[in-house]
Parts: C-alpha cells; sequence; structure tokens
C-alpha cells in the first residue's frame, strides 16, 4: 500500500507540473516579458530572462560582460549587461499569435488597441526549446595602443 501512494504522488506532482515555457514561440515570448518586467536589480530575474535569449544574444552579452568585467576589475555577468529599460512595455499584453517558418518564428504580440498597439517579436528553435532573438550592435574589435602588452 505504501508504495501505491508513492506512485500515485508521483504521478500527480508530474500531471500538475508546468509545461516547460519554451515549448512554443508563443511561451517563450510571454514567459521572457513577464520575466524581464522583474529584472530591475535582480540577478536572479535578470538571469532567469537571460536564459530565453537565443545563443547569438547570449554570446554577444557574454562578451560585453567579459570587457565590463576587465574595465571594473569586478566579476560582470552576462545577464546583468540586460537593460530593463530597453524592454519598457507600451503596452499590455494582450494576445499572442504566431506564424512558424521552419526553425524561425515571428510572434505578433498585441494589446487592447491591436491597430495601434502591436509588436513583433523573432524567436528561433534551439536544441533547448524556443529562444527570443534579441538583435545586439556587434561589438567592435577592442583596439589596443601600439607597443601595449597583450594579455
Amino acid at each position: 500500500m505504501g508504495g501505491e501512494t508513492v506512485l500515485v504522488a508521483a504521478l500527480a506532482a508530474v500531471a500538475c507540473e508546468r509545461e516547460p515555457v519554451d515549448d512554443s514561440p508563443e511561451q517563450v515570448v510571454e514567459e521572457f516579458i513577464m520575466r524581464m518586467q522583474r529584472v530591475h536589480g535582480d540577478p536572479v530575474a535578470a538571469k532567469a530572462a537571460y536564459e530565453l535569449l537565443w545563443q547569438d544574444a547570449r554570446e554577444n552579452l557574454a562578451e560585453r560582460a567579459k570587457r565590463a568585467s576587465a574595465v571594473s576589475g569586478t566579476s560582470v555577468a552576462p545577464e546583468a549587461m540586460l537593460a530593463p529599460s530597453r524592454f519598457s512595455l507600451r503596452f499590455k499584453p494582450r494576445h499572442y499569435s504566431v506564424r512558424v517558418e521552419g526553425k524561425w518564428a515571428a510572434v505578433t504580440v498585441t494589446g487592447e488597441a491591436p491597430a495601434t498597439q502591436r509588436r513583433e517579436v523573432r524567436c528561433a528553435k534551439e536544441p533547448e526549446g524556443w529562444r527570443v532573438v534579441l538583435a545586439l550592435p556587434a561589438l567592435p574589435p577592442i583596439q589596443k595602443r601600439p607597443g601595449a602588452e597583450v594579455d
């Protein structure tokens, strides 16, 4: 009888688990927006939002963090490079629709006034699941003074 109770409890726990937030482009965009709204100075929230970004953006932010660490002399995490002010919402999302083409998707986020409250967010399918495509400017090469030592 004890074994049955454990099995039932385990099955109930699995049944109650939320499906992964990156199973669909709409889900990952909605979750990313919610996580970015919680970032303001919270490193745990920043890490959670960072994890939903596509690989190119994570690599770009990691390089920015490396450079910031070198300049400041302290360790800067890649997720600390996310600027919540860049993601301020101009409207409250009400509806998410998606157009998928292979490993790419475009999620249209609309508010109460779809004619004026509309934003398209691109997503990419990666091995871990759908990720938000955040286009960041390429970083320029690091310039060194002539005669400076190379690390």
